[in-house]
């Protein structure tokens, strides 16, 4: 917070994490400094600071055109707090939180900036597939808030018809995590998410479900039988067969929405698990180099208050 405690130098920040190699345009992508001249502020014209223009597309620009902070009223050091706080926080961090901390004007205003960091640190769609040991694992949340005094409630349990919603996590071995929000755990989705985002010659990791039964393209398939109490096996090859990856990744994002969220809207719960993902792909970084991290990720991403309502 002291060092974010005025404007200038949150931007200052912002543009040298942005454009660490020279300014550039974010309209017409121009990078030539010869071509790129600032305006200098002044509040008698109502020119506002860190105000550029280019000559290439004759647009003017700020560091936030582009990015998750674009057209907020919401000033930019209170928006660099809140992304560190969301970097830093390994159980993640409440909305309530940040709008009482950062003396934040409602709660909705402090709701929207969480979302917007989440939707800033999502990753784009995956190139390459997993490689190695890929560990598979399903999870179920609760996506409702308490149950009220009278109220019917959904069958409980895994069920049909049952208020959790299940999450499948795929990770490489000392590697990446990618999550997916199902409406139901099948066999047949289950085969999918493996296609799209294991590579053919790695070693599947799973427990003893059924749902992982007859699991077939894959260069071996190997499994640990919990129910008696089998965690890790260590095999006559020198490997290790476990699911301990998901396992600890599950229970991260558990103690977040029952510990720091208490409510995740099953619509939004794919949001969380971006966020959570985030930090596990980076969790060899310390605080500082994630907040970095997660601020190049911010660019050429725009989230609106309509657009969740509207999908």
């Amino acid at each position: 917070m002291k060092r974010f405690s005025c404007e200038s130098d949150a931007r200052e920040y912002l543009e040298a994490v942005r454009w660490p190699n020279g300014i550039v345009c974010p309209h017409c992508k121009n990078s030539d400094q010869n071509k790129i001249w600032k305006i200098h502020a002044n509040t008698a014209k109502k020119i506002r600071p860190g105000l550029y223009r280019c000559a290439e597309c004759d647009k003017e620009f700020t560091v936030t055109v582009g990015t998750i902070f674009e057209d907020s009223h919401i000033p930019l050091s209170k928006w660099l707090i809140a992304f560190y706080m969301v970097a830093s926080a390994k159980k993640g961090t409440s909305a309530l939180w940040i709008q009482q901390n950062l003396g934040l004007g409602s709660y909705r205003t402090a709701w929207m900036m969480m979302h917007k960091i989440r939707h800033a640190l999502k990753d784009p769609a995956f190139m390459e597939p997993l490689t190695g040991t890929v560990e598979c694992d399903e999870t179920y949340i609760n996506a409702l808030p308490r149950q009220r005094s009278g109220e019917k409630r959904p069958v409980k349990g895994f069920r049909e018809g049952s208020e959790k919603v299940p999450i499948v996590a795929l990770i490489q071995r000392d590697g990446a995590v990618r999550t997916k929000v199902t409406p139901n755990v099948t066999q047949k989705n289950l085969r999918l998410f493996l296609a799209a985002n294991a590579d053919p010659n790695s070693t599947i990791n799973t427990d003893q479900s059924k749902l992982y039964y007859f699991l077939r393209g894959f260069k071996r398939h190997d499994t640990v039988n919990h129910s008696v109490k089998e965690y890790a096996r260590h095999n006559a090859d020198g490997t290790v067969s476990h699911v301990n990856g998901c396992e600890s990744f599950f229970s991260l994002l558990k103690r977040g929405v029952y510990g720091s969220f208490h409510h995740v809207s099953k619509e939004h719960l794919p949001r969380y698990c971006d966020e959570f993902s985030f930090r596990w792909n980076n969790r060899h970084l310390n605080s500082g180099e994630r907040f970095v991290t997660g601020l190049k990720k911010a660019e050429g991403k725009r989230l609106t208050y309509k657009m969740p309502i509207a999908k």
